[in-house]
């Protein structure tokens, strides 16, 4: 009997240190211009490859409602991540832009980080998740 509870003890244990270890990110993206469209936004978890479509981690596209946008990713691991996000306007699923890579559509970055000829550094970027919920705020720029 005396085994059986330990083996169930230490399965809770499991269990609980799962759940405990997992943290919900909350995004609100502001600054929208309207309410056309939907909102993509891109989580990466490690430096290579961001702000690019290869080195996604995560990715969601979201409704707009009152010139904002909400997302919550659920049960990720604690540690750095930074997000790129754009406003798909047009709805086609593409970041449009005309020569020399100028956008047509908002965008933004986590920290607000600025983009000078080119996006930010994913360090410009990284912001903590620390659990159980992390929430950051958006300023989508055009």
């Amino acid at each position: 009997m005396v085994r059986i509870l330990v083996v169930f003890g230490a399965l809770a244990l499991l269990i609980l240190s799962a759940t405990c270890s997992a943290a919900t990110l909350e995004v609100v993206i502001r600054g929208l211009q309207d309410n056309k469209g939907d909102v993509h936004i891109a989580l990466f978890n490690k430096a290579d490859h961001f702000p690019y479509q290869e080195g996604v981690f995560k990715e969601e596209k979201v409704r707009i409602g009152n010139n904002r946008a909400e997302l919550r990713f659920e049960a990720i691991a604690p540690g750095d991540y930074a997000i790129a996000v754009y406003h798909d306007a047009n709805a086609n699923h593409e970041f449009d832009q005309i020569i020399f890579g100028i956008p047509l559509e908002s965008f933004g970055f986590s920290n607000n980080a600025g983009v000078f000829f080119g996006p930010p550094s994913f360090d410009d970027a990284r912001f903590p998740v620390t659990g159980p919920l992390t929430a950051i705020e958006i300023d989508l720029r055009k």
